[in-house]
């Protein structure tokens, strides 16, 4: 065990001299000997070990004695210790969480915020018997390419030391070490789906080959590289079919299916999205015809007008509206209007260094003071600079391609039905600066500091 970690340390660089190291610490064979082993080398790599140990308070008094022992554990070893108590079945209940998926959210969060702390590296005790498990698991659920890359042995900050060990070489590094550690009684039991996989159906495949843990490992090291090169596919995909509006919809669909499926899986990552096959299946289609498709609550994939895009759909009415009387800044839906009064020289001063002033610019003397602030209403128009006709704000915005969900909370200054200005787009036809400007009004819009952060 100890050369194969050292091995997978140096090929993946995951220590460095002078690390603080936080290490998640069960009292189980694999994560003693995980502490034992990084107490091994803390003196030539002049490392700082943090245990943390984690409660679930599912076993009674074991779960005590488990906590008692990894604290005597780290006393022995000189190893600084934390201990985070949970009531995962009830915190489970709570969320509508299997108690396995709740008891794993609640360790990491608990290692990601030591670790923050402490400025540190996170090191878990997964090893090769535990990625042949998540393999199976995966393909179980018919999981694709990224399922079978199994266990990382670096994602972020954590470390994996132990990935190419085995249970069997872990359990036999602890005897040669006179290592003791403790037993979970429900790791015993066909309760959870993982020890179905351990005890029932990897025996069974170490019969057809005895190495079954290493094949397992060789596949998921083939399945990362896939992976990464179907990511760096995705990522081209996503460049070439991006414009203002969107992703151009006739690039994706035509693409390969395989990297359609990572692209938008992409798409979704920023809105805590995963999307399965039958929504893969459905934004494929609507690539190709338009329409919609909810991805979860409020969350859909929009397709119209070619343009492909992941938005959240807003529960609120932009029904505000602000009467303007000379402010030099209004806040309206959650956006504020930054207004100055300048006059035409240095107005043209200031255009020489951004060809983009002329969207926030209007004749300030062309402006009566009942005009308002608001967002659209049913019968606006609008007469955009140099067309010579107005048209519905409606048949504009299409004209436009302005995604339909950005239509209603873009901010409008109109007089009753005539809209003077659009935010983003500029001034109307008689309203715009011409040469015979003398002042003029410069609306800059920016989110407020609560919507911005949110």
């Amino acid at each position: 065990m100890e050369n194969k970690a050292v091995s997978v340390i140096e090929e993946f660089n995951m220590i460095s001299a002078g690390d603080c190291i936080v290490t998640g610490l069960s009292g189980g064979a694999d994560s003693c000997a995980l502490l034992h082993f990084l107490v091994s080398l803390r003196e030539s790599k002049k490392l700082r070990l943090i245990a943390c140990h984690v409660n679930h308070m599912l076993r009674g008094n074991e779960a005590d004695r488990d906590e008692e022992f990894a604290k005597q554990f780290c006393e022995k070893l000189n190893v600084e210790f934390c201990v985070l108590r949970k009531d995962i079945k009830a915190l489970a209940a709570d969320l509508h969480q299997g108690t396995e998926q709740c008891g794993r959210d609640v360790r990491y969060d608990f290692f990601k915020k030591t670790a923050e702390k402490y400025n540190a590296k996170i090191a878990t005790a997964h090893t090769a018997s535990d990625n042949a498990e998540t393999i199976l698991f995966n393909l179980a659920r018919g999981s694709g390419v990224k399922g079978l890359c199994g266990i990382p042995p670096v994602r972020d900050n954590i470390i994996r030391p132990l990935i190419t060990s085995t249970r069997e070489e872990i359990e036999d590094y602890c005897r040669r070490n006179k290592i003791s550690f403790v037993t979970d009684s429900t790791n015993l039991t066909h309760e959870y789906t993982r020890n179905k996989i351990r005890h029932d159906i990897i025996p069974v495949l170490r019969q057809i080959n005895p190495a079954f843990e290493q094949a397992a490992a060789r596949t998921s090291s083939i399945m990362r590289s896939t992976d990464n090169y179907l990511r760096c596919k995705a990522k081209e995909l996503l460049s070439n079919a991006h414009t203002d509006n969107g992703y151009k919809a006739n690039i994706l669909y035509k693409c390969d299916e395989t990297v359609f499926a990572y692209a938008i899986s992409s798409l979704c990552d920023s809105f805590d999205v995963t999307p399965e096959a039958v929504h893969l299946s459905l934004i494929r289609k609507i690539c190709r015809e338009g329409g919609s498709v909810e991805l979860k609550s409020k969350i859909f994939a929009v397709s119209n007008q070619g343009y492909l895009r992941i938005i959240k759909k807003s529960d609120r009415s932009y029904d505000e509206e602000i009467r303007y009387s000379g402010q030099n800044f209004i806040v309206i839906n959650d956006k504020k209007l930054s207004i100055s009064i300048i006059n035409i020289d240095e107005f043209n001063n200031r255009k020489k260094n951004n060809k983009f002033l002329f969207h926030n610019s209007l004749d300030y003397d062309t402006i009566s003071l009942s005009v308002l602030f608001r967002c659209r209403k049913s019968g606006d128009r609008f007469r955009p600079v140099g067309r010579g006709i107005g048209k519905t704000l409606k048949k504009f915005f299409c004209e436009m391609k302005l995604p339909a969900e950005e239509r209603e909370s873009r901010v409008l200054l109109a007089s009753g039905s005539d809209i003077l200005w659009i935010e983003g787009i500029g001034a109307a036809d008689g309203y715009n600066v011409t040469g015979n400007t003398k002042r003029v009004m410069l609306i800059e819009t920016d989110k407020t500091e609560e919507t911005h952060n949110a």
